[in-house]
């Protein structure tokens, strides 16, 4: 496969809802470029983007996946993303590889939460946005006519269609390149082939100030070329966003939007690169631009990493700049010593075509470099370490499960599937509460742990799940002072050690949650003691001073003590600075603190009492309710996490299945008087025995 100017290059990210039919338009779109010889059925399990058995299994994209085809003399790479909300996050983290975010929506179904988010992250990033309306065939004029005014309703008055479907969706009708005087016979379903060109044209010049003065002045007529300019300019300011009709199942639509990729999206040459900054020698961070140039020191960004049974860790990534040969030496972000670059890939669904290099606007992927890693930057000189992207908006993984392994010799293979695991997913995550004594996996909600409890078991471990125990938090609200003296005695050489100090609060931004403060004056503590007396204090900070659970916004003070030449020594300091933390926590009138999430829930309208209600009985507040897409409602609201264990089940059961929602990470509030008496009060039998 020869390498691909980037000019002749166009990267684009199919996203949107789950059940929106992503995966059965990239088969349309394959096989109407003559890339594949047969379409592949989700049903029949066997698309090319859906290749796993995992996913042949759910019948649902769990994984970004790539593709490509040539069209019209360029090369379309398209990633095919899950739509399902619990793994949103492999949508999100490929973003930053394209140009282009095509949001497919379901002509039946509507405007839904995830597509919210992922146009709403896509505006924040600056990437172009495009929305497909996908299945024409099986929506009415009516339909159709009423969803894109609500796609302009919700996402702005810059969203125009680009193609109209005729009458019953059996084909489209473009009006960007043509106006209707010659499409007379076609009846569309809603507006004329005219009015509409006349839209898109008007809204498509206002970035041109020369195509302004001669509509001004000429009326229409353009030069072609100028005003596919003009389009992808508009595209990269956000002064349009093309609606495109289609349906995946019939076909309508199909070679449109190849034309649509192919030759009116922006290429790498035509877009401003993603969020690239370097950090700078004072902790600052400056804006960094990457050249298009194949000539120019290599910068690629991996975006996705994954492990394959036969070639090990797989990296993917998108060149910037520069060009990335096999048996290459790059370095990957501030290593020093680089790594080979022994194999170089492009990827069709699950076959991988070895390359011997790619340029600006590729994507690929190299096997075999444990080094990589998601986010991660290979570049080729050192000037180029401290260049990283702006962090990805990800939903932080808040559905939890408690694990333990059904066999424990699988101990140090979990670890290891664990972190494999982890490498692949940025919305997964694994970690031990000492508090409870639990394993606790997290991520984005039922299906998604499912799923990964699925993959432990096909790497050979099986789990045991149990609903995780809240993980509070412990901190104090008002000053207090405390002390502790500790004095062993044992017949040969003893301990001693004795701290005075003081706690108080810390605000709640404060951006790491302690502070601890050295006021001993004249040596009532000695200078080599100081550190084990803070060691102390941290030991309790992990297993808490009132419930166990770990401690934050809290400054402590040590401002006195004793010592005693001969049996002084660092453990009497360290127990005696952990005893006298404790007693000061406990006369600061300690609270514990349990984390909030934000809710966004969709479901049909007639359920938005239900759900409101409901909510109150998890001691939820609602922000705020809306009515959409003339029968879906959107409720937003804030409850506490330990409430939301079995939500999912909850709100299918209250919805007959309709409903979905999408949780991230809020902030911690105060824990209601009574729930924290009985949480301190379960743990006091085992504190006090320590």
């Amino acid at each position: 496969m020869p390498n691909r100017a980037p000019a002749d290059i166009r990267n684009i990210v199919l996203c949107g809802g789950g059940g929106s039919g992503k995966t059965t338009l990239t088969e349309r779109l394959l096989f109407a470029a003559g890339a594949t010889k047969k379409m592949g059925s989700v049903t029949e399990g066997n698309t090319l983007s859906d290749y796993t058995e995992e996913e042949k299994h759910h019948k649902h994209s769990l994984h970004a996946s790539f593709l490509h085809f040539d069209y019209e003399g360029h090369l379309v790479n398209l990633i095919d993303t899950p739509g399902l909300v619990d793994f949103i996050g492999h949508a999100i983290a490929v973003f930053p590889a394209a140009e282009t975010i095509a949001v497919v929506i379901d002509a039946n179904k509507g405007i839904d939460s995830v597509t919210r988010r992922l146009l709403a992250v896509a505006e924040e990033r600056r990437i172009p946005r495009l929305i497909i309306i996908n299945k024409i065939d099986e929506a009415s004029s009516d339909r159709l006519e009423e969803l894109t005014d609500q796609v302009r309703a919700t996402f702005g008055a810059v969203c125009l269609p680009i193609n109209l479907p005729t009458a019953g969706g059996t084909k489209v009708i473009n009006v960007f390149e043509h106006d209707g005087h010659d499409s007379a016979g076609d009846d569309t379903d809603f507006s004329s082939v005219h009015d509409a060109h006349k839209r898109i044209v008007e809204q498509v010049i206002e970035v041109d100030d020369e195509l302004t003065m001669q509509y001004l002045e000429k009326g229409e007529g353009f030069d072609p070329a100028k005003l596919h300019a003009a389009f992808e300019k508009a595209l990269e300011d956000a002064h349009l966003v093309p609606i495109c009709y289609a349906s995946a199942k019939t076909g309508a639509g199909a070679d449109d939007l190849l034309h649509v990729f192919a030759s009116l999206c922006p290429s790498p040459e035509e877009v401003n690169p993603p969020e690239f900054v370097m950090r700078q020698g004072d902790g600052t961070e400056k804006e960094w631009h990457a050249k298009p140039d194949a000539g120019a020191p290599v910068l690629a960004h991996v975006f996705k990493v994954t492990n394959d049974p036969f070639l090990g860790k797989i990296g993917v990534f998108r060149v910037w700049q520069g060009t990335v040969k096999s048996k290459a030496d790059l370095l990957i972000d501030d290593h020093k010593k680089p790594v080979r670059v022994g194999h170089l890939f492009v990827l069709q669904g699950k076959e991988h075509v070895e390359v011997h290099e790619v340029g600006p606007g590729a994507i690929a992927a190299a096997a075999k470099i444990d080094e990589l890693k998601f986010n991660g930057v290979l570049h080729a000189s050192h000037e180029l370490d401290a260049v990283h992207l702006v962090p990805l908006p990800l939903p932080k993984p808040m559905f939890g499960l408690a694990v333990e392994l059904k066999n424990h010799a699988d101990e140090a293979k979990f670890s290891s599937v664990a972190h494999k695991l982890m490498a692949e997913d940025p919305c997964f995550t694994v970690e031990r509460i000492a508090a409870t004594k639990q394993t606790v996996i997290r991520g984005l909600g039922e299906l998604h742990l499912r799923v990964i409890v699925e993959r432990f078991k096909a790497a050979g471990i099986e789990l045991l799940t149990t609903t995780p125990k809240v993980a509070y938090k412990e901190t104090i609200t008002a000053r207090a002072e405390g002390h502790h003296r500790h004095k062993k005695q044992t017949g040969g050489a003893g301990q001693f050690g004795e701290v005075y100090l003081k706690v108080e609060p810390l605000p709640a931004d404060h951006p790491t949650g302690f502070e601890f403060v050295d006021d001993t004056v004249g040596g009532s503590i000695p200078r080599q003691f100081i550190p084990a007396v803070e060691k102390g204090v941290r030991m309790t900070l992990t297993d808490g001073a009132v419930a166990g659970y770990p401690m934050t916004g809290v400054c402590v003070r040590v401002y006195d003590g004793k010592y005693h030449d001969v049996d002084s020594k660092e453990i009497a300091f360290i127990t005696a600075g952990k005893r006298a933390f404790i007693d000061a926590v406990q006369k600061a009138r300690p609270v514990l603190m349990e984390p909030y999430v934000n809710l966004e829930i969709s479901a049909p309208a007639r359920y938005m009492g239900d759900i409101a209600g409901h909510l109150s009985t998890k001691r939820g507040r609602v922000q705020s309710s809306e009515i959409v897409a003339g029968d879906v409602c959107i409720v937003k609201a804030q409850a506490p996490l330990g409430e939301l264990q079995n939500y999912s089940n909850e709100l299918k059961s209250m919805t007959g299945g309709a409903g979905a929602y999408g949780m991230d990470y809020s902030h911690d509030e105060r824990t209601p008087a009574h729930i924290q008496a009985a949480v301190i009060a379960a743990y006091k039998p085992k504190h006090d025995e320590e």
